[in-house]
């Protein structure tokens, strides 16, 4: 599994090209929000001879969402979200204008994918975990073969996702990483929707978010 990062949009947010030897690849979170992104999205996938088959969406807060339209269009492939999810795709664009971004509606999702479902492209396999309290239909994509996940914004090096923004539900967050994050082997690494790779051994001995002494002062 090879996996390309852009960091796109004023939020900085982390879009994700998976893909490996067969040359399918998934396309995670597109937050291209204007069209040089959208080109430079573009000319990665072109220029590696890559196949789009699958759009995921790890949650659809407007920065993760902003290049769905383009994505399906381009590739002509189906979305993939969580059902709780849908309610916060549909209010993406209005909600970009306050953040001054390019968010076009996205076309309705092709189907919807929840807790053990799996999404297979070329050789490789995702599980999908249902990690809700950032956004109430948030899931993570997680490869045990190769110990890797995309964690959308619920777990980030040194920090964890927002849990003031409409639909979003802190004790749900805490729950998601205490009980499914932390369940995790230490040395899966961490592709989060923004910053930094990190691994979930470092976020459980450094992450403060996660020290019960440092929570009980939230």
């Amino acid at each position: 599994m090879k996996i390309k990062k852009f960091t796109f949009s004023p939020i900085q947010e982390n879009t994700y090209v998976v893909y490996d030897e067969t040359g399918e690849c998934v396309i995670i979170d597109p937050g291209c929000s204007n069209e040089t992104e959208r080109q430079k999205l573009a000319h990665f996938i072109h220029e590696t001879r890559l196949t789009p088959v699958k759009l995921l969406n790890t949650h659809c807060h407007i920065d993760h969402v902003a290049g769905n339209k383009f994505v399906m269009e381009t590739y002509n492939v189906g979305l993939l979200i969580h059902r709780n999810e849908l309610p916060i795709l549909h209010e993406a664009p209005k909600f970009s204008r306050f953040f001054g971004l390019e968010c076009p509606p996205s076309p309705e999702p092709e189907a919807f994918i929840d807790e053990n479902d799996t999404v297979t492209f070329g050789e490789t396999t995702f599980t999908i975990l249902f990690t809700p309290g950032h956004s109430p239909g948030s899931i993570c994509f997680y490869n045990a073969a190769e110990n890797k996940i995309f964690s959308g914004d619920v777990l980030f090096m040194g920090g964890i996702g927002r849990y003031d923004l409409p639909g979003a539900n802190g004790a749900d967050l805490f729950k998601s990483l205490d009980e499914t994050m932390m369940g995790l082997p230490d040395d899966v690494t961490v592709y989060s929707g923004h910053g930094p790779e990190t691994t979930i051994g470092n976020e459980r001995r450094t992450n403060p978010y996660l020290n019960p002494a440092f929570r009980d002062q939230l």
